[in-house]
């Protein structure tokens, strides 16, 4: 399954009942492949999705705000899903499936888009936020798939997220 990119504007969720789990939100991101956590621009948003609605502002201060924490909480923590910068810098998601392509193509990206992002919170409750430089994230079942998948595949699979000087280039 490819990912489905959305142009600024577009698939954003609709007015009404949102995602209500952390499985309906993991289902989502596997659907997607890449999605954003929140930020407006490229890609399908997991906080739009859970809300079920565009959110204006901050989503802390939605009236959603506890239940789309812990739902990306939940889903933020999965096996299935690593957390980095890949679109545009903001807080994505990429699903499982697609880490054999984003692996295969590593040297497509700045580093920094494809480094692990780790949260958590100190004892005082302060948010921190540290990187895990890739490939140290990368399982090795992973890498062995990368090595196995042919490179016009995995630019195929990640076409919507390549930088504009990869999407046609042959590494």
């Amino acid at each position: 399954m490819k990912p489905v990119p959305r142009a600024a504007g577009e698939n954003r969720a609709t007015a009404g009942p949102g995602l209500s789990s952390a499985g309906d939100a993991l289902a989502f991101v596997r659907r997607h492949g890449v999605v954003v956590v929140s930020a407006k621009g490229k890609g399908p948003n997991l906080v739009e999705a859970i809300a079920g609605a565009p959110v204006k502002g901050s989503w802390w201060g939605h009236p959603e705000g506890k239940r789309i924490f812990s739902v990306l909480s939940a889903v933020t923590a999965s096996d299935e899903v690593l957390v980095c910068r890949l679109v545009d810098g903001k807080v994505t998601l990429v699903h499982r499936r697609l880490w054999p392509a984003l692996v295969r193509l590593a040297d497509a990206f700045p580093a920094e888009r494809i480094a692990q992002v780790l949260e958590g919170h100190t004892a005082s409750g302060r948010h921190v936020s540290r990187a895990l430089a890739f490939p140290d994230w990368v399982p090795a079942a992973v890498t062995q798939e990368a090595e196995a998948l042919d490179a016009d595949d995995a630019r195929a699979l990640l076409a919507a997220w390549l930088p504009a000087s990869d999407k046609t280039g042959r590494r």
